[in-house]
């Protein structure tokens, strides 16, 4: 028997910067339909760290996409703030994107023919407020790789240029879909204390999916999915440190 759905906890305080209630996706291929989340509700508030954890195929990328603007769903309602993301068109979605989400990804996709900072530069001219680009690289730690092209550097490091072309525009959201994923144990945890950094001094919300449950611990909840619905929500009692954690 499929269990109800989880309700949200409503978040207390301000008004959530993210609310998602019964939001269902299917994708079609002719006669087959796959659905990718089953009525699905949650809160957000702003600035918390949010871990969306579950095995593959749980429907975690496809929540983040839908968060983000790059997808919309087939039912329910979402909202960033007063902006209702379901239903918008793709200029309302692509100026959402463009001035409150940075996005980081399992696979770094920077520009080969292009330095540290000029992979980064490419965002400010897109973003209305953004913060210095020598300024972002210094905030992941690459000073003194800002001149280096991406066959120059470790993954971590290029993981940590992604970062940095993420937060230049100073994003109200960080969405990070298994940013450790490409990475080894001793880079992931690296990678993982530039977005803990990120998170306290920029006061940013940041979701980040995972399959991997230990750094659940970083987050100020979890939220477990599984076949497309939520399975639970944990508040974490005493949240670890990137150092801290072991997997």
């Amino acid at each position: 028997m499929t269990p109800d759905p989880v309700e949200p906890v409503p978040v207390s305080g301000p008004p959530p910067v993210f609310a998602a209630h019964h939001v269902s996706k299917i994708y079609r291929s002719g006669e087959v339909e796959v659905v990718a989340l089953d009525d699905v509700s949650l809160e957000i508030a702003r600035g918390e760290f949010i871990v969306l954890l579950g095995a593959s195929g749980s429907g975690k990328s496809t929540l983040l996409n839908i968060l983000g603007g790059l997808d919309v769903p087939s039912s329910g309602d979402v909202r960033f703030g007063d902006h209702v993301l379901s239903g918008a068109g793709e200029a309302a979605l692509t100026a959402y994107r463009r001035e409150h989400v940075g996005f980081v990804f399992q696979f770094y996709n920077l520009i080969p023919s292009l330095t540290v900072r000029e992979n980064v530069q490419l965002v400010t001219d897109i973003a209305p407020q953004a913060m210095g680009v020598d300024e972002a690289i210094a905030l992941v730690g690459l000073t003194p790789r800002r001149d280096h092209f991406p066959s120059q550097l470790s993954g971590g490091e290029q993981q940590r240029v992604a970062i940095a072309r993420a937060i230049v525009k100073k994003p109200d959201v960080l969405l990070c879909d298994e940013p450790t994923g490409a990475l080894d144990y001793a880079t992931g945890k690296l990678v993982l204390d530039v977005i803990e950094r990120i998170h306290a001094e920029l006061h940013t919300t940041v979701v980040v999916i995972t399959h991997n449950a230990a750094i659940a611990d970083m987050a100020d909840r979890v939220i477990v999915l599984g076949s497309g619905r939520v399975q639970r929500v944990e508040r974490t009692a005493v949240k670890k440190t990137p150092a801290e954690l072991s997997w």
